[in-house]
């Protein structure tokens, strides 16, 4: 594949949206599709071709790139979208179960399937340095290498397809803890009366230290969440394929279950559209009658 590769796009919501565009930057003319037609329209100011339906987005392309919200989303929307020939790239994280079914939907409609999800936030899309997890056919690597360096820093091909989701599984179990740890954290130095500043300043440079802590404790500090680098809603419905991939496999995470009854929680308590990081808004004292 080269620039010349025509990509559709479907899905232009946090991630979409600048993958869409870091792959029109890059040289490859994109035609992009999103349920909701006004989000996606600032893309054609980028020189992105929006498609008024997934199989208008899909027709003529030689790669279809999914970005959407969940499995049932992907699989609503692709099938439209694909044709004898192409290659289609799932970058969504949708579980085991949703993966599996997205192969088979390929098979059917006689695609290259390749699973490769992606650790990244808003910010990471946005300056085209998210890490691919990639998995699928050996024989299709090389050419989409022009294409993944169009929106990532890193690609890492681990497998045939599913491994890349197992992978993403993994990392977010790893990512979820630290920021709910991260929030009892700061809510226990909030309630033992310790400046959670200091903590943050305790750790500062040391081996506990990190980037991400120091960004989302802060975040935390001051209630601001917005705009999201990754929605709460989005990182609820990520733990719950986690649970259920853990379960499927037989493997005990009792943190990683208590965790995705937080996040659900305070989704319902209608703190989903705000980031993650607002997991914290469920404990702090302050919030707990809001």
């Amino acid at each position: 594949m080269t620039s010349r590769t025509t990509v559709a796009v479907l899905g232009t919501g946090i991630m979409g949206a600048p993958i869409a565009r870091n792959l029109t930057r890059a040289g490859f003319p994109v035609r992009a599709w999103n349920r909701s037609a006004d989000k996606a329209r600032p893309l054609a100011e980028d020189g992105v071709h929006l498609a008024p339906s997934p199989e208008d987005a899909g027709h003529g392309a030689d790669v279809v790139l999914t970005m959407l919200a969940d499995a049932a989303a992907v699989l609503e929307t692709a099938p439209a979208a694909l044709a004898d020939g192409q290659t289609w790239v799932q970058m969504s994280t949708i579980g085991l179960e949703g993966t599996e079914r997205a192969a088979a939907v390929a098979e059917d409609h006689r695609v290259a399937f390749v699973d490769a999800p992606v650790l990244g936030s808003r910010q990471a899309a946005e300056d085209g340095k998210l890490t691919v997890l990639a998995s699928g056919p050996s024989d299709g690597r090389d050419a989409l290498a022009p294409l993944f360096d169009a929106v990532a820093a890193r690609t890492t091909w681990v497998g045939e397809a599913g491994a890349g989701t197992r992978l993403k599984l993994v990392a977010n179990a790893w990512v979820t803890a630290m920021v709910e740890g991260l929030a009892e954290t700061i809510v226990l130095a909030e309630g033992l009366g310790v400046d959670p500043h200091s903590f943050l300043d305790a750790i500062a440079g040391g081996q506990m230290d990190s980037g991400y802590a120091q960004a989302k404790g802060r975040a935390m500090i001051d209630r601001s969440f917005e705009p999201p680098a990754f929605p709460l809603h989005l990182a609820a419905k990520d733990l719950g394929l986690i649970v259920d991939a853990a379960g499927r496999h037989d493997v005990d995470v009792p943190v990683v279950e208590a965790i995705a009854r937080r996040f659900r929680e305070a989704t319902e308590r209608g703190l989903g559209d705000l980031d993650m990081a607002a997991t914290f808004l469920a404990g702090a004292r302050d919030q707990r009658s809001s």
